[in-house]
């Protein structure tokens, strides 16, 4: 059973629960909330299914503003919690201050690289698993028109958008890409309103498949995409679910396992840079019995082919946070 933490306050004063042992784990989810049902909502699967399989606890806490990282940081490390996990790319700046200051804390961070001697920091693919989802959404498609709807226009966004646009141009070199990003603040990741009028707008302009690589925001862009009759593509965590028969598969990224490994290794927790790629399920497609009446068998026998020549390397997909340019739009 997990153990709670809070942020009580406009002050953002942080109370911990108290009676855990000091080893205890903890993580800290970014904006958007522990049940975003995509990014966060994947690590908090992984914390749970750790604690549910050693029976251990595990402190949790959910920010309410960017204001509150460090102190999050630091009051964890002063209650003994080792390793505390942090997801995504905005706590870097912050852990590479805090770190030094707790040599005895691992930290482990997703989506960022912090070169510090107590900090393993976990890296995906995600260009990967965009370019398979991108294939399925040019086979998909009957318009050749397709769309993708963006959180935060960060690089790491603009990552997703371009693999997923080079697989569907691998599909259909003629295919048209209608790309949109919701916002330039941590907001972007949590308004739904939003994602929604993105989708219909795309919808307007001929898409009929979207992806939505938007954190809370795409929850908007599935629900509008199955009201208004075509599909959309979910990420992160598998959202076939949400609406069976309307999402046409998931980019599903495994951050449940990156955090159930870094709870797994406890304080022996190994420093350095993990890349969660394709070749080793970092990253992939969801396919279930919710959607797979949508994926014929040629779509997918030409998915697989791609799966494992990317894997092989003989299909090379270009990582945008290289050189931050897409070399297919």
């Amino acid at each position: 059973m997990s153990l709670m933490t809070h942020f009580l306050g406009a002050a953002g004063v942080l109370a911990l629960t108290t009676g855990a042992a000091l080893a205890d784990p903890a993580i800290i989810f970014d904006l958007g909330g522990k049940f975003d049902k995509s990014f966060n909502e994947a690590a908090f699967n992984g914390a749970k299914r750790w604690a549910d399989e050693t029976g251990g606890s595990f402190k949790e806490l959910e920010m309410q503003s960017e204001a509150q990282r460090e102190q999050a940081l630091r009051r964890l490390a002063e209650a003994g919690s080792n390793p505390i996990v942090m997801t995504g790319f905005a706590f870097g700046d912050v852990l590479n201050t805090v770190a030094p200051d707790y040599p005895d804390t691992k930290f482990a961070i997703i989506d960022m690289v912090v070169e510090q001697p107590n900090v393993k920091s976990v890296v995906f693919t995600e260009e990967q698993g965009s370019y398979l989802v991108g294939m399925l959404a040019a086979m998909a498609s009957e318009t050749g028109t397709v769309g993708f709807i963006g959180g935060m226009d960060i690089p790491l966004i603009r990552k997703f958008a371009c693999g997923y646009v080079q697989g569907v141009k691998a599909v259909n070199p003629d295919a048209t890409v209608i790309q949109n990003m919701t916002g330039t603040t941590p907001a972007a990741w949590n308004d739904p309103v939003k994602g929604s009028e993105l989708a219909i707008s795309q919808k307007s302009q001929g898409a009929d498949v979207i992806y939505a690589a938007a954190g809370g925001t795409g929850l908007g862009v599935l629900q509008a995409a199955a009201d208004q009759g075509i599909l959309s593509i979910g990420v992160d965590s598998n959202q076939n679910h949400l609406f069976p028969g309307k999402v046409l598969t998931s980019m599903v990224k495994r951050v449940d396992n990156s955090v159930y490994e870094a709870f797994i290794d406890g304080d022996a927790l190994e420093p350095g840079i993990t890349v969660m790629d394709l070749a080793s399920e970092g990253v992939g497609y969801a396919l279930d019995e919710n959607n797979e009446a949508l994926i014929t068998a040629e779509m997918k026998a030409a998915v697989d082919d791609a799966t494992a020549k990317i894997a092989s390397g003989e299909i090379a997909v270009h990582d945008y946070m290289a050189d931050n340019t897409c070399p297919v739009e």
